[in-house]
């Protein structure tokens, strides 16, 4: 064979196995993503045995704990919906009532569960809109 015909076959190779793997991981990357949903729409689409993505905020008396269990409710973050779950796992040291999370649950019967370990609390904002008057609060 030719030298400079086995030069063009190899990139042409080279670049094929490189568009390949690049398009597999693009889809990889994409299929792998998964929005979180609030409560209202978790309530609307969730299937029993799937995990889902739940953000919203910790509802006021709602955290109970129960053993190594912690009982807590979700609710969207400007509405009444919420959803209860158990959760099992490192529970981050901000976590309170009306706090934002993120927690990947499970939908178990009629029952949501919360996935060992992934419970993420949303730090608050520390800047604030400056009040009427110009006064900047800290």
């Amino acid at each position: 064979m030719n030298p400079a015909r086995k030069r063009k076959v190899r990139l042409v190779v080279a670049l094929s196995a490189a568009v390949v793997l690049a398009a597999a991981l693009i889809y990889t990357s994409f299929s792998a993503a998964s929005p979180a949903l609030t409560p209202s729409q978790l309530l609307h689409q969730a299937e029993s045995g799937r995990s889902y993505v739940l953000t919203g905020t910790v509802a006021a008396g709602s955290v109970r704990h129960r053993g190594e269990v912690l009982d807590f409710a979700v609710r969207d973050r400007k509405g009444t919906t919420t959803i209860p779950l158990a959760y099992t796992g490192t529970v981050p040291d901000p976590f309170k009532e009306g706090r934002e999370v993120i927690v990947t649950v499970e939908k178990q019967g009629g029952r949501y569960v919360g996935e060992r370990n992934t419970l993420i609390t949303k730090c608050p904002s520390k800047f604030k809109t400056a009040p009427a008057g110009g006064q900047r609060s800290s």
